[in-house]
């Protein structure tokens, strides 16, 4: 503890946030902490606020004044000389740095939106993100944004997904691509030199959404493109903004910048995410304080360019479903990436219906600034989010499509709190989902076709495969096929009985539904990893709610070894059922070999 002038004790954490503050403080930051009138348009711009009514403390003139205060009393005159006139306050105590970090963190996404709408143009978001930054420094912060941050410096990534794992999806998902497209050349290059185009990713995508690298990697493919994907530094997404660390920010966007400089790559496409195209593209040489010697886009602007140019073609009659944009903050009110998202929509969707109001002034997600990771201000959150239900659910579309994965989450989390009935995707699903596939005559010859259907239908002979799933038809066409393929079949409709057979039986595999009366899946799955008979055998998820697949993955068990979205053809099901099975006889699923 120290003294102030006055003799009133100071704690460390506080004087240590102080002196960063004047270490922070620019041009930027003190202009719009002097600038503000308390004209009050702000506050009709937040979905807080909006959420909350008659609540000042979510005003951003309010949340602003609490910075301001502290600029007041250290680096203002006026503070300095007449405190009790212009509200100059400092900080004294760890509560006070806790009412800090409540504000900057949990009642603020740092959307932008106020800013936008600021006639005096105070940019409350810079300022907002500056007061974390300060927090963060003297270890102030929500525990979510202390893990996510620790795992980007330590392992790469803000998922802390190893590189063997990232490694194993990309192959995986490079095999599915070959079968689809019925062509050995359909590869996603790892680590290739000299490509025109170097691919980066969210984490997201690897842990919880591979369909999205895969539907890239066919549009890469088809297009012809020279293209490769880094093996180290792939992360784009870079928890430095949220934070407000900008030393997290330089190292992460550096590592990234590094390894595209180390393949000689000409050009960064950056997959849909929008912090991760604000943080790389826009904010990243500055943080890593460097000049960037190659081109950067974002993947929807490849995309578009692509059809634009010939190089792919799209039969937008392949969604017929009406469609509506969910605008990213970051990238459109941060990084002006307004009309592409909608040119592009445009050209692969029948039925694209616009959101009001959009653009600039399109409201949050309210996952954004990081929000998906402070568990502790959901409530908060998920109230706030009534704003963006109402505007979804006026649009009369069934699915919302956005350019974010982040996004993706919260819109989710939105549609399932408030019942909205939608779906939710990508461009780039769309856009896969719309390619035309020229037809490639091949010519086998009927013996070899023959050997390879005995060599395929032998991988499943014996084997014993447990089917968990409540839909009578679902158990009837799972076991059809795998049955005409060899496969000894039982199956259980509800979670106890298939953790009873599994424990009492020699199973090879279990196929498991989330969505199930009594005991779901996620309670199945857990009990089956946690179990000392059943801990080795593989799972392999199907299921027809994309949007519970983070409650598999964020347990604290090994992941499944196969994960599916219904609806589930033929070929999909004995392939990637083959597919475990193989790794499984070979002791190469993650699973197994770390029971």
């Amino acid at each position: 503890m120290s003294s102030n002038s006055n003799g009133k004790q100071r704690s460390h954490k506080a004087e240590m946030l102080l002196e960063r503050f004047g270490k922070k403080l620019n041009r930027q930051v003190a202009g719009s902490l002097v600038a503000c009138v308390h004209c009050g348009l702000c506050t009709d711009s937040c979905h807080y606020v909006q959420t909350n009514p008659g609540d000042v403390t979510y005003a951003p003139a309010y949340k602003a004044d609490r910075l301001r205060k502290i600029f007041k009393r250290h680096h203002d005159w006026t503070g300095r000389v007449f405190p009790w006139w212009v509200g100059a306050k400092s900080v004294f105590t760890d509560e006070d740095l806790e009412e800090l970090k409540d504000i900057s963190f949990g009642k603020c996404t740092n959307c932008r939106r106020c800013t936008i709408n600021c006639p005096m143009g105070v940019d409350f978001a810079t300022f907002n993100r500056m007061l974390r930054g300060m927090l963060v420094s003297v270890g102030v912060m929500p525990e979510g944004v202390a893990v996510v941050s620790k795992d980007q410096w330590e392992i790469g990534n803000q998922m802390g997904v190893l590189k063997e794992d990232y490694i194993d999806t990309i192959e995986w998902m490079s095999e599915e691509m070959q079968i689809e497209l019925d062509d050995e050349t359909a590869v996603i290059p790892i680590d290739k030199e000299n490509a025109d185009v170097v691919y980066s990713i969210n984490p997201r995508e690897v842990k919880y959404d591979p369909r999205t690298i895969s539907d890239a990697a066919k549009i890469f493919h088809l297009a012809g493109e020279n293209w490769t994907m880094p093996s180290e530094g792939w992360d784009m997404t870079n928890f430095g903004l949220f934070s407000g660390d900008d030393d997290l920010g330089g190292a992460v966007s550096g590592m990234l910048y590094d390894k595209v400089v180390e393949l000689k790559g000409k050009k960064l496409v950056i997959s849909e995410c929008g912090h991760g195209y604000r943080s790389t593209r826009c904010e990243g040489p500055n943080w890593a304080k460097r000049d960037v010697p190659f081109e950067m886009e974002s993947s929807v602007i490849t995309m578009l360019r692509f059809i634009k140019e010939g190089r792919i073609k799209v039969d937008k009659s392949r969604n017929p479903e009406p469609i509506t944009f969910h605008d990213s903050c970051n990238n459109a009110r941060s990084c002006g990436l307004f009309e592409e998202p909608r040119e592009l929509l445009n050209l692969v969707c029948e039925d694209f219906r616009e959101m009001y109001p959009n653009r600039v002034e399109g409201y949050c997600c309210t996952g954004g600034g990081g929000a998906m990771s402070m568990s502790e201000y959901s409530g908060r959150r998920l109230k706030s989010a009534k704003v963006k239900a109402d505007q979804l659910k006026a649009t009369g579309a069934k699915i919302v499509a956005t350019s974010c994965h982040n996004c993706v989450d919260g819109l989710s989390d939105c549609i399932k709190h408030y019942d909205v009935g939608m779906e939710v995707t990508q461009l780039v699903n769309l856009v896969a989902n719309a390619l035309i596939i020229p037809e490639k005559p091949v010519i086998v010859p009927v013996e070899k076709e023959a050997e390879k259907v005995v060599a395929e239908a032998a991988k499943l002979a014996g084997k014993r495969v447990l089917i968990v799933d409540d839909e009578p038809d679902i158990l009837t066409f799972f076991s059809t096929v795998l049955e005409d393929n060899g496969a000894e079949i039982l199956t259980a409709t509800d979670g106890e009985e298939a953790v009873q057979i599994a424990i009492k039986e020699h199973i090879d595999l279990v196929t498991l539904d989330i969505n199930m009366p009594g005991k779901d899946g996620g309670w199945v799955f857990e009990k089956l990893r946690t179990t000392k008979e059943t801990q080795t055998i593989p799972i392999c998820i199907i299921s027809g709610k994309p949007e519970l697949r983070r409650l598999i993955y964020e347990r604290s068990v090994p992941a499944p070894d196969g994960y599916l979205d219904k609806p589930v053809d033929e070929d999909m099901l004995l392939r990637n059922v083959r597919k475990i099975i193989e790794l499984a006889e070979r002791g190469e699923l993650a699973s197994i070999s770390t029971s």
